[in-house]
């Protein structure tokens, strides 16, 4: 019997984000960063409102790219790598996206210290899909997703140790 197709989990998107905190010379050299690691320009994320720290609204705090396809496999796998291909049950959400830090960019194989950088880090989040994930963005006859055809932890989790070979640590192993 075989499986059915419509079932299959693929990767929608993976987003690196760097979050600087404030506009200046981190920002700047965020981008290049990202730009190094993606070979994909920027954008820049801005605040939404003013916060309790004094920013104000619209002001740029950080930088993120989103990869698709094969640049997005690519990347994930040497980025699992930077974190010894170990993640943690709790990485992973209710609707089967995981999201993991990075703390240092040089901890990503292939990837060398740049002086004029610095050192930085950044979060990679994973979102992931399967085939009819599209009713729920067009725009033409928006449909939402049936319950059974969702993503769940478990599934995302199971799919992540066999595509990816990743190993799943519970919250008491270090």
């Amino acid at each position: 019997m075989s499986e059915n197709p419509m079932r299959k989990i693929r990767i929608e998107k993976v987003t690196i984000n760097i979050g600087c905190g404030e506009a200046g010379p981190k920002l700047e050299m965020a981008k290049r960063l990202v730009e190094k690691l993606s070979g994909m320009k920027p954008v820049v994320t801005k605040t939404h409102k003013r916060t309790t720290f004094g920013m104000a609204k619209k002001r740029p705090i950080g930088v993120k790219v989103t990869l698709r396809g094969e640049k997005a496999r690519a990347f994930l796998i040497d980025a699992l790598k930077a974190k010894e291909n170990k993640l943690f049950a709790k990485q992973f959400d209710n609707q089967g996206n995981f999201s993991f830090g990075i703390e240092e960019y040089i901890d990503i194989p292939g990837v060398k210290y740049d002086p004029e950088i610095g050192i930085m880090g950044m979060d990679v989040c994973v979102t992931l899909e399967r085939p009819g994930y599209r009713v729920k963005k067009r725009k033409m006859r928006k449909a939402k997703i049936g319950r059974k055809h969702r993503i769940t932890k478990e599934e995302a989790q199971q799919w992540a140790k066999k595509e990816l070979g990743i190993e799943i640590l519970t919250g008491e192993e270090e």
